[in-house]
């Protein structure tokens, strides 16, 4: 199975060898570990890697229902599905956005950011469908309570603790992807940075037993992020596509504003289970990362402004400038000479004769 078109072979094992050919590489290894479950010797480790483990069966009012909670075999789980979403990102690039990009002639960096922007939307949008569907059907959009109610959350259907998982997954999973597209050294602590935010939010809400906020702020966040790099798609096929970048403006404000109101009410006021020091520490956490991104959106917004201006104005003395060499050249046509208009040429125009009253 080939995802990238081989214009050019390399040495085995060499650096480009594995960079053309890193998907097929982890897709080999995906279906090494799916063959293990047809071996009883290997079946159970191969378990390891795909199933969800630490799960638990009690006893509810619809039944025996299987209940998870994590540990240190989550590693192998995750391991596994960063597999999984270095191939499905091959997938996405191969046969989608390098296709979209054929047809759209962008420059070199243009084209890096309408990759990472294709990229980030297809995961926004899944998980933010994915995410809406376990607060749905959790209860959490008519009991708001429960978000904090039976704190800690320690015990996780199925569906909550591989949605964590998945999601640990595909940020992992940005890391070699660094390396596999060619990411150019200026913009790899920007990428950095923000995948390093979402590793230690996701994280902390996975690990302190915060799942079921973090599902609403991760909801919130995925939806915000999606319109922006959506907006930046539409920029790069017209240029003209304007108007989704303010609206864009105002839904990450108010996300921020959503955000911050929502820990204080679940983390400050309703999860007093948890000790004094923890609730400061994770307040603190997602306070700061907040402030962080509304500091780091104003000051774009005003430089954008301010630069908006200063092209105004640039244009604008361009054109004084551009009608005053038109009129200029206008009055330049003739000169005068003795009173008379001269053409070029030298000669004076005819007179009109007037008339005797």
């Amino acid at each position: 199975m080939a995802f990238r078109r081989r214009n050019k072979s390399y040495p085995f094992f060499s650096q480009e060898f594995l960079i053309q050919n890193h998907a097929d590489i982890v897709f080999s290894l995906v279906i090494f570990s799916l063959v293990g479950l047809m071996f009883e010797t290997t079946a159970k480790t191969a378990v390891l890697f795909i199933q969800p483990q630490y799960n638990i069966s009690t006893m509810s009012a619809d039944g025996e229902v299987t209940l998870y909670h994590y540990g240190w075999k989550d590693c192998a789980t995750v391991l596994f599905y960063l597999c999984i979403t270095i191939i499905l990102h091959a997938v996405v690039q191969e046969y989608v956005l390098d296709k979209v990009n054929r047809r759209l002639h962008l420059s070199k960096s243009k084209n890096t950011k309408f990759n990472e922007s294709g990229q980030l939307c297809v995961f926004y949008l899944v998980s933010s469908l994915w995410s809406l569907y376990v607060i749905a059907t959790e209860g959490f959009i008519l009991h708001p309570s429960s978000l904090w109610e039976n704190y800690p959350h320690v015990h996780l259907r199925f569906h909550v603790k591989f949605f964590y998982l998945t999601q640990l997954a595909y940020w992992f999973h940005t890391l070699p992807e660094l390396y596999f597209q060619k990411v150019r050294k200026e913009e790899i602590p920007r990428q950095l940075q923000y995948v390093s935010l979402y590793l230690l939010h996701i994280l902390a809400a996975y690990l302190l037993n915060l799942t079921r906020v973090g599902l609403v702020l991760l909801f919130l966040q995925y939806l915000s992020e999606m319109g922006f790099h959506l907006s930046r798609l539409f920029y790069f096929i017209d240029e003209n596509h304007h108007k989704m970048f303010e609206m864009w403006s105002v839904g990450f404000v108010l996300t921020r504003m959503i955000t911050l109101t929502l820990m204080f009410l679940a983390v400050g006021f309703g999860l007093v289970v948890l000790c004094l020091t923890r609730r400061l520490l994770v307040l603190f956490m997602v306070c700061f990362t907040q402030s962080w991104l509304l500091w780091k959106f104003f000051r774009f917004q005003l430089s954008r402004t301010r630069k908006m201006r200063l092209e105004q104005v640039a244009r604008k003395r361009a054109a004084a400038k551009h009608q005053m060499q038109r009129t200029l050249k206008r009055d330049s046509v003739g000169h005068h000479e003795n009173g008379l208009i001269k053409a070029e040429n030298g000669t004076s125009p005819r007179l009109k004769k007037i008339k005797a009253p």
